[in-house]
Parts: C-alpha cells; sequence; structure tokens
C-alpha cells in the first residue's frame, strides 16, 4: 500500500529562521488535489515504470497538467523568494512523485517567466541533483535551464561547462541537453564542450543524453554531427553513435 500523507500534518514546518516562507496555501491546494485525482492502482503502475522508491498518487500526465493549471493560478505567489521557497518546499517535501511533478510546473509557471534566468540555476541544479532520475532532469534541462542559457549565454554558459565536467551524472546530463531545442540558435562549440567530458563513459543516460543530443541538432545540420561522429568514431559508445545518426545515417 502506498504511505498516504495527510498535507496539513508533519510536512507542514516552519522555515528555518531568516529562509523566506513558502505559500502554505499553495502548497496545501496541490497535495489536496493530487490526493483528490489520484487512483491507487495506477500508482503501482507508474512506480514501476519509472522505477521508482518515491509513490505516485496514480494522477496521469494529461490530468496533472489540468490540475496544475487550475490550482497553481489560484494561489499566486507574490514574490521570487516566497516562489522559490514554495517550489522547494513542494520538492524537498514530498511524499509522493506527482508533488515533484507540480513544483516543476510551478517553475515553468507563465506567471513567474520573469524569474527565469542565471540566478534560478542554483535552484534547478538543487532540484536536478536531488531529483536524480531522467523524468525531473530532462525537463529541467531542455524547458527550464535552455531557454535561460538562450536569454543569457554569457552567464549561463559557464556554469554548464561546470556541470559538465562535474562528479554529478545529472548536472553533467543537464550540460548536454540544454541546448536540445535551440535549433539554429544552438552554440555547437558550448555542444562541443559539454559533450566532451563525458565521452567515455559508462554510464548509460550519459551515452544517451549525448546521441539524443546530437540526433536533435542533426535536425538542423546534419553535416555537422556526421563531421563530428566521424571525428569522435574512437570515444563515441555504440549507443550514442547509433542515436546520433538514427535520422541521418553517413553516406
Amino acid at each position: 500500500m502506498l504511505r498516504d500523507v495527510n498535507p496539513r500534518s508533519s510536512r507542514t514546518r516552519p522555515p528555518a529562521p531568516g529562509r523566506p516562507e513558502p505559500d502554505q496555501r499553495l502548497v496545501e491546494a496541490v497535495r489536496a488535489a493530487l490526493a483528490a485525482a489520484g487512483d491507487p492502482e495506477r500508482a503501482e503502475r507508474m512506480r514501476a515504470y519509472m522505477k521508482s522508491a518515491m509513490p505516485f498518487r496514480g494522477v496521469p500526465a494529461p490530468a496533472l497538467k489540468r490540475l496544475c493549471r487550475e490550482v497553481l493560478p489560484a494561489h499566486p505567489v507574490g514574490d521570487r523568494a516566497s516562489w522559490e521557497a514554495t517550489v522547494r518546499t513542494l520538492w524537498d517535501d514530498a511524499a509522493f512523485r506527482e508533488e515533484r511533478y507540480a513544483a516543476l510546473a510551478l517553475t515553468g509557471h507563465r506567471g513567474y517567466r520573469r524569474w527565469q534566468d542565471a540566478g534560478t540555476l542554483r535552484l534547478y541544479e538543487h532540484l536536478a541533483v536531488t531529483g536524480a532520475w531522467w523524468d525531473h532532469v530532462d525537463e529541467i534541462a531542455a524547458n527550464r535551464v535552455g531557454p535561460i542559457l538562450a536569454g543569457d549565454p554569457a552567464a549561463v554558459a559557464p556554469v554548464l561547462l561546470g556541470w559538465a565536467a562535474g562528479e554529478d551524472v545529472w548536472l553533467r546530463r543537464v550540460a548536454i541537453l540544454a541546448q536540445l531545442k535551440a535549433k539554429v540558435s544552438t552554440d555547437t562549440d558550448l555542444l562541443r564542450a559539454c559533450l566532451e567530458p563525458s565521452l567515455g563513459r559508462p554510464e548509460f543516460f550519459l551515452r544517451k543524453a549525448i546521441g539524443w543530443a546530437l540526433r536533435e541538432y542533426a535536425r538542423t545540420d546534419p553535416t555537422w554531427v556526421l563531421s563530428y561522429v566521424a571525428e569522435q568514431e574512437d570515444r563515441l559508445a555504440p549507443l550514442s553513435r547509433r542515436e546520433a545518426l538514427k535520422h541521418h545515417p553517413p553516406p
């Protein structure tokens, strides 16, 4: 049985002294809506598919999107510090995985777009490191960090280079996938630099990310990708090469 948690019980705790307060009404509204929409049988299937240690409520993705569209605007957060504190509370105190999905939805809500800048990277670093799985990390990379990079490459690129060469596999994946949707705006020097430290690494999620990043950019510039794959032939894992050339095999 999944552990049910009363959103008004042990998970409602005061912030540390000097820390911004989360919007607890929003936190409780999200938890209550997810509890009402849950399906225990579906929850077990979702948990098995995601190989998740954290239980699910059993709310499918379309229903979760509708729920967030209704609940998040009903409880607007007034300032940046409270917004980030609310995201962190939903995320860090989550008892069900959908609460983390809702936290990600809050980060991407159009009402808070003005706070999507380099100052938010520390938050996304925290979410990626503690989330540590592809469903969280890929959303952060492509749909949060990527747009911030596009808006302020001078500030964001050095951070990505640090992540790309760091110890955390999931931050490496964020760096590799951050330009997944950049298309003609892709900085190929940055892409190359973010791929370089992970070439030859054994981790599946890095090898897959390398291939995915190259495959997506091949839709824009197949010549560049074919040249890169040929250049790195001895260093690319077979999985990375196969993914990179999936839609554009060499002549």
